[in-house]
């Protein structure tokens, strides 16, 4: 795991443990200045844990945790970051510009209330008290104020749970603009369309272990899967019995077929509906390479154990 650019986080060898349970099992991850890493997992992988490191919530059992090439909780560390976690207890009878003031004083430079507020699109809640905006309206308003201290590094924990599309694409704009002014987010979302539209580089974790780690294309050619598109008369529990089919779909008139036999699937089909039209077969993509690299872990690890 080397980064061309400017390495501004970096977990080395990294393990921590929960008892018994082993969170992290001695990983190497970094992120780099310019880019959006996205870290995708199974519930309980390791992803919180890993962010907890880098964050200086949590201390490694051995192996190192950097921010900035210091400590993670050194206090000049940790103004050059902003933080969109999951889970946020903010005073909800302040109202949204003085939530925005009151972040903004913990950084030397911050960014003008309502630079912040329109990025995150929500500048015309200013003067709501937060107790009284919707799940939704309290996730942009989050977002807000982990950008408000102009900060290097983003770390945005499942950012758009919740949100609409057209608040998500306001998000996804921002982080864009954020990476093109050099700054960095490390991202974590089970919306793997997401990570395929942001990231420059994906981990795939699973059991405490980086699974794969590179581009969203090199990841999804590690695996061979084709996915074929079309409409057809034949009927989903039909071509699911066929042999070399992995997957069947249908998403309205079309159905979607994932298979490591692509041209041998296109020839039955053809002979099975002499009706089939509108056919495309492309290589699968990150949310199938994702569901054989975890599972693949998952049934390695129970053969282990047995």
């Amino acid at each position: 795991m080397t980064c061309a650019r400017h390495t501004l986080a970096r977990l080395q060898a990294a393990r921590k443990a929960y008892g018994a349970v082993q969170a992290l099992a001695g990983i190497d991850l970094g992120i780099a200045a310019g880019e959006v890493l996205a870290v995708l997992g199974p519930n309980g992988a390791g992803k919180s844990t890993a962010i907890g490191l880098l964050l200086g919530l949590l201390s490694p059992d051995s192996g190192s945790a950097e921010l900035f090439g210091a400590d993670p909780a050194h206090r000049h560390a940790r103004q050059r970051i902003g933080v969109m976690l999951q889970q946020a207890s903010l005073p909800d009878t302040l109202s949204v510009r003085e939530l925005l003031a009151l972040t903004g004083s913990y950084y030397p430079d911050p960014h003008p209330i309502e630079l912040s507020a329109k990025l995150a699109g929500v500048d015309d809640l200013l003067d709501r008290r937060y107790a009284r905006l919707s799940g939704g309206q309290q996730r942009r308003v989050q977002f807000a104020l982990a950008i408000c201290g102009k900060p290097d590094l983003l770390f945005l924990d499942e950012p758009t749970t919740g949100l609409d599309i057209e608040a998500r694409q306001a998000i996804w704009a921002a982080v864009r603009s954020h990476t093109r002014a050099g700054g960095a987010v490390l991202l974590t979302t089970h919306y793997l369309e997401e990570a395929e539209a942001l990231a420059d580089r994906v981990a795939v974790i699973g059991q405490g272990r980086i699974l794969a780690e590179g581009s969203v294309r090199d990841i999804s050619t590690r695996i061979g899967h084709r996915r074929i598109v079309c409409t057809t008369r034949l009927s989903p529990s039909m071509v699911e019995a066929w042999p070399d089919v992995r997957d069947v779909r249908v998403d309205g008139a079309r159905m979607e077929i994932v298979t490591d036999a692509a041209e041998s699937i296109l020839r039955r089909l053809l002979v099975e509906d002499s009706e089939l039209h509108d056919v495309e077969v492309v290589r699968a993509g990150l949310t199938e390479a994702f569901l054989q690299l975890t599972a693949s872990r998952s049934n390695q690890t129970f053969k282990e154990a047995a």
